[in-house]
């Protein structure tokens, strides 16, 4: 594999460079020197925020984007060898490397590198994580899967020696990196796409704690199904868990209380460790949250950074874009956008929910991919059926072109046999017009998915009506 010099900074094309995690990368590199190029099939505000710093964007990929000759191409797993610019490095001999190598390599400039992965909650344990950081004044790189506005994006390039980032397990990407401070979040079926099942999973996950060094520290969560199974015998000096549980977690909490808009204040258990008895009134709501704040408080009490500086920080942290959102209002109806494409995520999104003021709970939902809708069908319906009434949209595909026979009404059917009455529509325009003309002053209304759903909510409170 290519191996980059970071002392001596190069020409880099990025493939798809408008991605989330991509452009973040992107920016590291130009902050350090590197003269960065890349190209994506569509313009977007992320690359004109990359054109505003001096990076080169082209629209659309064609093997002439090559011509500079990089000194190496960097390209996501979504990027095939038919792609024009794929096939151009490969034929002009160019190195290549893929999103995560390129990560894995960043890490490893830095002495404190932690790395956040899980099945769900990897954005918002990341960025609460972002604010302890930043208010204890280590000043780390982060690099985040969603817009924070605490760093004005989706990343901040920091003069301190601590690198914080998203380990996505997703075709093993997380095995390309080198962390010294891992934190699992939870470890559950998804992307059966590229995973068998969920000992397939289990033992992605055993092989990325193995990357921890001897002096390396693992966060886990106790409530993950045989846990010494996967932890025992790993070579990192220590293994703290968190969790609801506060018998079997060495970080838990006591006394949850939540406020009128559903957020909880809790104090933390942690016997023997500073943070003990320290009292978190978050702001971002649900049950979930609590969950995700005693991970980010074992890594950071962990890490010696003061409990009054992890709680007061804890309680800044008002979310990241798609994240239990509010967007505004129309109408007197509340909007409300989050990325739950998960049946987990979508039971934790609505039990918020349920919290939140609001007369009847609407979701708009729009299925991440055919074969996790496939694969979690039942699970699909079950947790949508926990709201008042379901709106679907059609299957987002992103990577896939195989349907495997699903479309969205067979799931609409599945949840109304379930008791809770749902819809499907072809269109956003006709979702549109079906939402406003049922939803009354007072209702809650959720757009969900990691798809292109949010333009739903975007577009109904840029109408009049």
């Amino acid at each position: 594999m290519y191996q980059i010099n970071f002392d001596h900074p190069i020409k880099v094309h990025f493939i798809g460079i408008g991605g989330i995690s991509m452009s973040g990368l992107a920016v590291i590199l130009s902050r350090n020197g590197f003269a960065v190029s890349g190209s994506d099939a569509h313009l977007s505000p992320l690359t004109e925020e990359l054109a505003s710093r001096g990076i080169r964007i082209y629209e659309g990929n064609r093997p002439s984007n090559l011509d500079a000759e990089p000194d190496v191409v960097v390209y996501t797993a979504a990027v095939h060898p038919d792609n024009p610019e794929f096939a151009r490095a490969k034929e002009l001999g160019i190195p290549m490397l893929t999103r995560a190598q390129l990560l894995g390599q960043i890490m490893k400039n830095y002495p404190t590198a932690i790395g956040v992965s899980g099945t769900h909650g990897k954005t918002t344990v990341t960025s609460m994580m972002s604010y302890v950081l930043l208010n204890a004044g280590t000043d780390p790189t982060i690099s985040v899967g969603g817009m924070l506005p605490r760093i004005g994006g989706n990343i901040h390039v920091g003069t301190g020696d601590t690198f914080l980032t998203e380990a996505c397990e997703y075709t093993n990407r997380f095995l390309s990196l080198y962390p010294t401070l891992e934190i699992i979040l939870n470890i559950e079926e998804d992307h059966l796409d590229f995973f068998k099942d969920i000992e397939d999973i289990r033992r992605s996950f055993r092989r990325y704690m193995e990357l921890l060094p001897e002096k390396g520290h693992l966060i886990i969560n106790s409530s993950i199904p045989n846990l010494e199974e996967l932890t025992e015998g790993l070579a990192c000096r220590s293994i703290s868990t968190f969790g609801m549980d506060p018998k079997k977690s060495g970080y838990s909490y006591k006394n949850a209380m939540p406020d009128a808009t559903g957020c909880y204040s809790f104090t933390v258990t942690a016997p023997g460790k500073p943070s003990d008895g320290c009292f978190v009134q978050l702001q971002v709501p649900g049950l979930h949250n609590v969950a995700n704040a005693l991970a980010v408080i074992a890594a950071c009490t962990e890490m010696g950074i003061k409990p009054e500086v992890i709680a007061s920080s804890l309680g800044e942290f008002s979310g990241t874009d798609r994240r239990f959102q509010k967007k505004g209002e129309v109408r007197g109806v509340t909007i409300i956008d989050d990325y739950a494409h998960h049946p987990r995520e979508i039971s934790a999104t609505l039990e918020a929910a349920k919290k939140y003021p609001h007369k009847k709970l609407w979701v708009i939902f729009q299925p991440h991919t055919y074969s996790r809708t496939k694969a979690f069908f039942d699970d699909f319906a079950d947790s949508l059926s926990a709201a008042d009434e379901v709106i679907l949209a059609k299957i987002y595909p992103a990577r896939e072109t195989d349907t495997l026979g699903m479309d969205s009404s067979q799931l609409a059917a599945a949840i109304a046999s379930r008791g809770t009455p749902a819809a499907s529509f072809e269109t956003f325009a006709e979702i549109e017009e079906f939402a406003m003309s049922r939803c009354q002053p007072g209702d809650l209304l959720i757009t969900m998915g990691a798809g292109d759903v949010v333009n739903i909510g975007e577009e109904l409170l840029s109408k009049v009506f």
